[in-house]
């Protein structure tokens, strides 16, 4: 049993370092030619036709870019969603939905916030996991750092499944918007496999850090339980051994 709960520290901590890989593959999507990058992208949809657009246009982090995660656009906070075509688009078959006086007048109300606040909770959600690892090294030592490691774990997981959630309303939406007015579009597998993907390695981590305060716990329980037995026993046997020099007496 101790070993078992030596175990769940380093576990937890593998964990934490497997999410916050996953986050950065997506984070880092499209700065890249190198796989995983490259094939990383929230969605991909047919642009063509839409004045200032891409044929195809691929959504990233920080950028917007052409199939296969060329051409792309400058690296920009938060990009709109609207800057894959131009200013007051026109064109056959436009997603009418997405397109608004937002972002320049490129994107719409309802999807500029739902990816702006998406965007914001993915890098909270990478600073708070990062420091959760870093304290998780605590939880090695006792209950105070299993209880801190998993205090900040929790924040961390708060995050980043409103991040996820926000990411999947954001970009299933748009590729319901493509789709409605006959363009092809799908979403990224990779971008949403990562995604979710941290989501279970940190809600793990954060459960084994919690499991980890409830076992010390109970080995200082069963601890005190014997050492208090054990005083009772020597009592009784010093206790006897008075009762018998007294009868010789």
């Amino acid at each position: 049993m101790a070993r078992t709960r030596a175990a769940l520290a380093p576990l937890a901590l593998l964990l934490l370092a497997g999410s916050i890989v996953l986050l950065f593959f997506v984070v880092l999507s499209g700065t890249t030619r190198t796989t995983p990058f490259r094939q990383t992208h929230f969605l991909s949809a047919d642009t063509s036709g839409i004045t200032g657009a891409r044929d195809i246009s691929q959504w990233t982090f920080f950028r917007i870019c052409g199939a296969g995660n060329t051409d792309c656009s400058r690296s920009w906070p938060d990009p709109p969603i609207g800057w894959a075509w131009g200013k007051n688009p026109t064109g056959p078959n436009l997603p009418e939905r997405l397109i608004g006086s937002h972002g320049g007048g490129t994107t719409s109300y309802t999807y500029f916030y739902l990816w702006r606040f998406g965007w914001v909770f993915y890098l909270l959600a990478l600073f708070f996991t990062t420091i959760a690892f870093f304290t998780g090294f605590l939880a090695c030592f006792g209950r105070l750092g299993s209880a801190l490691a998993g205090m900040i774990s929790t924040v961390a997981l708060i995050f980043l499944t409103l991040a996820a959630a926000l990411m999947t309303a954001t970009f299933v939406k748009m590729r319901d918007q493509f789709t409605a007015v006959g363009r092809a579009s799908k979403i990224g597998v990779y971008a949403f496999g990562f995604t979710w993907g941290a989501v279970a390695a940190v809600l793990i981590a954060n459960v084994l850090f919690w499991v980890g305060i409830r076992n010390r716990e109970n080995a200082g329980a069963g601890g005190w339980g014997r050492r208090q037995r054990s005083v009772r026993s020597h009592r009784s046997y010093d206790l006897g051994a008075h009762r018998v020099k007294e009868d010789y007496a």
